[in-house]
């Protein structure tokens, strides 16, 4: 028997599935070879060699750079998606539950209820339908009508991409519980970042608005709490009134870090009833007023059914709004296939970073991940090496744990991966680290640089373990995404000898960090007034929601 005929008489002896995982491997594997040649760079040559003699052992389930299977429902998130959107427009829409560790929280079905009704109302009244000319008109004439068919609310996008995604999710909901047409503004690349999230219309503001939103600011005559301020809005007549009788066009409101105690009168129930005459609102803010929300008595019962488990709010708004486009979504699903796939546990860390670098942040960083038992211990430099096993039993030995580290700078993550290619791990794990790009300084309006964000805030969301900055945006939308609770770097104790470096999360939720600090009818701590929203650990002044059995 010939060599050629041996060999094509033991490849017949594989199984089927052995076959489907070698093809798929040889698939993958010049991708690898390419993108290991970059920031990795560590032998890629290894990995391949133990992958194939994975493959050949059978232990297809060692192969876990294939994609888990997902079934019907969790490719449409439980229901808070719809189909019938067009796949080639979209690719992440329906494949973004193949990608992800973790599944994440069902939704209710109320809240599934509550989508499809608002999506009736976006196709009915949005951009390019009557109704919504209709609103324009009267927009331009200057007051809202009495019985408006339609009433909007446009998202102002402002500041970073972190800022502008959590500001739009509570925006949104804002606009789901007022039975609001909900509007993004275009700018900041919002077209080019996200698909558009409601089926056969669009949420972005159309050209020729006839109101330049985007300068609106405190000095702005129509700003809510102004008019509040200055006697032009009243609250009371059971339909709110103004000094010459007619309500405005529209409000904006204005819910910036500088927000005035009258513009936090919006989280009140008179000043929501009188809002809720307004044709249009414009809202500005740069963070996540949710928790704001739930302080609304008029709202609370409806959040109740949308929400029974109120740590889940961004979860499900997030995943059911910003899916990345085409572009992005390319560069996330190379990146995971090349870096992360092949990898038994992978764990992320987002680092936050100021001007330089600093050793202080690095050490917390070490000893938060060894701590909390996230990353495996290093030798000592007096340590004896310990013996590498070229041979392992069948589905044994340590398995390897990739690290996806995400900072404006290169030094962090050439500091850990140094550390632990230069010491072997305690307990013989094998762990790699990688990088996908190091901006330096956050660019702002970089249509590149927002890609790479919103590219790395996804890739974030699809680790198994998540280790954020206090205070960091980037961090909440990922850790939302996840639908993880993370350990959460105290950045208090840089440069401070007293304090744990991290300690985790009270809940997956977005910290709101200028929330009104009192309740509308007494002097009440708002962290107090209802038991599902808490002050923050990373920002104790701010409002986050949380689960009440968790706390």
């Amino acid at each position: 028997m010939t060599k050629t005929t041996q060999l094509a008489a033991r490849c017949k002896r594989w199984t089927p599935a052995v076959n489907a995982v070698l093809v798929a491997f040889v698939l993958v594997v010049p991708t690898v070879v390419i993108l290991f040649g970059g920031r990795i760079g560590e032998q890629p040559a290894v990995w391949i060699k133990t992958a194939v003699a994975g493959i050949r052992r059978g232990e297809t389930d060692d192969a876990s750079f294939l994609h888990r299977e997902t079934t019907h429902d969790e490719r449409l998130l439980g229901g808070l998606l719809v189909e019938g959107f067009d796949q080639e427009s979209c690719h992440s829409r329906y494949q973004s539950a193949v990608y992800r560790r973790n599944p994440g929280r069902k939704p209710s079905q109320y809240l599934v209820s509550k989508l499809r009704s608002h999506e009736a109302l976006q196709r009915r009244c949005g951009p390019g339908t009557a109704a919504y000319a209709n609103a324009l008109e009267q927009l331009k004439a200057g007051k809202s009508p009495a019985s408006p068919e339609c009433r909007y609310v446009v998202s102002i996008s402002y500041r970073g991409l972190g800022n502008r995604i959590i500001a739009a999710a509570s925006a949104f909901l804002y606009a789901v519980l007022t039975d609001r047409v909900f509007l993004v503004d275009p700018s900041n690349s919002m077209d080019e970042l996200f698909c558009e999230p409601f089926p056969n219309t669009s949420w972005l503001v159309p050209p020729g608005f006839p109101i330049w939103y985007q300068g609106f600011y405190l000095s702005t005559p129509e700003r809510y709490g102004k008019m509040r301020e200055d006697g032009v809005l009243r609250t009371d007549a059971t339909n709110g009134s103004t000094a010459s009788g007619e309500l405005p066009a529209f409000a904006y409101i204005h819910l910036d870090h500088n927000q005035t105690a009258h513009d936090k009168l919006f989280f009140c129930d008179d000043d929501q009833r009188l809002l809720s005459n307004i044709q249009w609102l414009l809202i500005r803010t740069d963070g996540y007023i949710a928790p704001g929300l739930f302080l609304v008595e008029a709202f609370q019962e409806e959040l109740q059914m949308m929400f029974p488990e109120r740590d889940a709010v961004f979860h499900h708004l997030g995943r059911y709004l910003f899916h990345p486009t085409n572009r992005v979504w390319g560069l996330i699903t190379r990146y995971y296939d090349a870096h992360l796939a092949w990898a038994q546990r992978v764990v992320g860390i987002q680092v936050r970073v100021g001007w330089s670098e600093s050793p202080e942040t690095l050490k917390q960083i070490k000893t938060c991940t060894q701590n909390e038992g996230l990353l495996p211990a290093v030798l000592g430099e007096e340590d004896e090496e310990p013996l590498v096993k070229t041979t392992a039993p069948r589905g044994g030995g340590a398995k390897p744990t990739a690290v996806l580290m995400t900072s404006l700078r290169a030094w962090y993550y050439d500091s850990m991966k140094g550390m632990y290619w230069e010491r072997a791990t305690a307990n013989g794990e094998v762990v790699v680290f990688d990088q996908p790009s190091h901006e330096e300084v956050q660019r702002y309006g970089v249509k590149s640089h927002e890609h790479k964000a919103w590219a790395e805030m996804y890739l974030l969301s699809m680790t198994d373990t998540l280790v954020t900055s206090g205070e960091s945006t980037f961090g909440y939308v990922a850790q939302g995404l996840a639908g993880m609770r993370p350990w959460v770097l105290d950045m208090g104790m840089v440069n401070s000898t007293v304090g744990w470096p991290c300690s985790r999360d009270m809940s997956m939720e977005p910290c709101y960090h200028v929330p009104p600090p009192y309740g509308c009818k007494r002097r009440e701590d708002a962290g107090k007034i209802v038991p599902h929203v808490r002050h923050c650990k990373d920002w104790p002044t701010g409002l986050k929601l949380v689960d009440t059995k968790d706390w």
